[in-house]
């Protein structure tokens, strides 16, 4: 367990220097709209199966710059095809609902639980958080789904029903907020988004970002 413990009554985080060596910083809280965006704008998240919830602030960051999206040559060919229609914002609680219900290798159960979807609800009724969704047939074969805060995007989960549509969801995501968007928070390394372009920063050029640009 961490050695921070933040109560409900208790709008703050500890510096994110004094994380744990894996990235965790703190636990306790609610989640808050208000704790919600102070994390996010601290460089913070929330990821917990129960609880107390869990905020965490690794080092390094796993983050993608627009500018270096790596498209393959056959997504370049699936996009080119319409195959799928992209869409941002139609089916906000299909995605994050998919999301914590689709199975994922290594993994027991979801960490997206109810809680949790109704504190990001609350998020995109307010405008923060954004669903991109990848649809087939018009069916949701997969999305993804983060915080947009000035221009800096933070990624939450994603997920595909079909080969595929996940990545096509972010890279039409990233193509078209490409002039908008300085930095997209990947928060831990995957070999999907590192194939996409992805890489490690440090936490504290990653803070000075945030800092920046939120």
């Amino acid at each position: 367990m961490p050695v921070f413990s933040i109560t409900k009554n208790e709008l703050a985080f500890p510096p994110p220097i004094l994380a744990e060596p894996d990235g965790l910083l703190a636990a306790g809280g609610d989640l808050s709209m208000e704790r919600l965006l102070l994390a996010y704008r601290s460089g913070i998240f929330p990821w917990y199966s129960r609880r107390p919830i869990l905020w965490w602030c690794p080092d390094p960051r796993f983050v993608l710059f627009p500018a270096d999206l790596k498209v393959s040559h056959s997504m370049k060919q699936l996009l080119k095809k319409g195959t799928f229609r992209i869409s941002v914002n139609e089916d906000f609680k299909g995605v994050i609902s998919r999301c914590g219900s689709i199975p994922r290798e290594g993994q027991d159960g979801t960490w997206i639980t109810r809680d949790m979807i109704d504190a990001y609800t609350k998020l995109h009724e307010a405008g923060y958080a954004l669903s991109v969704e990848c649809w087939q047939d018009n069916e949701l074969a997969g999305g993804l789904y983060g915080v947009k805060i000035g221009r800096c995007f933070f990624g939450e989960s994603m997920f595909s029903r079909v080969s595929n549509a996940s990545k096509a969801a972010f890279i039409t995501f990233v193509q078209q907020y490409r002039q908008e968007l300085a930095v997209i928070d990947c928060q831990v390394h995957t070999q999907h988004l590192a194939s996409l372009g992805a890489r490690f920063i440090s936490r504290v050029s990653f803070l000075d970002m945030v800092r920046r640009y939120t």
